[in-house]
């Protein structure tokens, strides 16, 4: 797990809160606000998920040429 992956499932939360927040108060600038942090954290996590991805098939390259000497 990498740092972009934690941060972005915490801005997610936090989006969702505010988002709720707003409906329960009946304001739609904390539901807009909410959503758009929401879809921020989300991306984000979705960097990092890409990147712990690449990371591991870098392993596995190296694992693979090591394997055959190269």
């Amino acid at each position: 797990m990498n740092k972009e992956q934690i941060k972005g499932g915490m801005k997610e939360a936090a989006g969702k809160v505010q988002k709720e927040f707003g409906k329960a108060v009946d304001s739609p600038k904390h539901q807009i606000e909410g959503g758009m942090k929401e879809a921020a954290g989300r991306t984000e996590k979705t960097v990092g998920n890409i990147k712990e991805d690449v990371k591991d098939a870098r392993k596995d390259a190296d694992r693979d040429a090591a394997k055959r000497g190269v």
